[in-house]
C-alpha cells in the first residue's frame, strides 16, 4: 500500500506510523534550532509518542517526565547522561526510566530516536511535587 501520509490505516481503536517516513519528512526542517528536531507522533490520555532527530554533539538539557520512558534509538548513537552515570544507546536499542529520573541526552552522531512516554492519569499528575518536562 503506497501512503503518501505517515499514518496508515487510522481507525479509531488503532493507528499505524510510517516512522522512516517521518524521519525523512525532518530534513525539510532544517536548520534545526538547538541541533533537535521533534514530533509529536501520537498523545492520547495516558500516552506519549514523540520522534526526535539530533545533529552530532546536539544535547537536549537535564529533564525528567512524570510517567515511565522509553528511549528507542532508530538511528546513530545516543548517550543518556543519568546522575550517576552514562549509557550509549545505538540504533536498535531501548532504555527505559522510571517516573522521575532526571537525564540528559546527547548525540555522538547524527541520531534519531522515538521517545515513549507513559502518562499519568489526571489525579496522579496532580498529586506529584514537580509537573512537566524540565522541572
Amino acid at each position: 500500500m503506497i501512503n503518501n501520509n505517515s499514518r496508515l490505516d487510522t481507525l479509531p481503536e488503532a493507528s499505524s506510523l510510517d516512522l522512516a517516513s517521518e524521519l525523512a519528512g525532518f530534513t525539510a526542517h532544517k536548520p534545526w534550532q538547538s541541533g533537535l528536531y521533534s514530533k509529536l507522533l501520537f498523545k492520547s490520555d495516558d500516552l506519549r509518542l514523540v520522534l526526535i532527530a539530533m545533529e552530532t554533539g546536539a544535547r537536549m538539557k537535564d529533564h525528567h517526565a512524570d510517567g515511565t520512558v522509553s528511549i528507542h534509538a532508530l538511528e546513530g548513537t545516543l548517550c543518556i547522561h543519568l546522575t550517576e552515570r552514562s549509557r550509549d544507546l545505538r540504533a536498535g536499542q531501548i532504555l527505559t526510566l522510571a517516573p522521575g529520573i532526571r537525564h540528559d541526552v546527547e548525540a555522538r552522531e547524527h541520531s534519531a530516536f522515538l521517545l515513549t512516554i507513559s502518562w499519568p492519569s489526571g489525579e496522579k499528575l496532580q498529586s506529584l511535587q514537580h509537573r512537566g518536562y524540565g522541572s
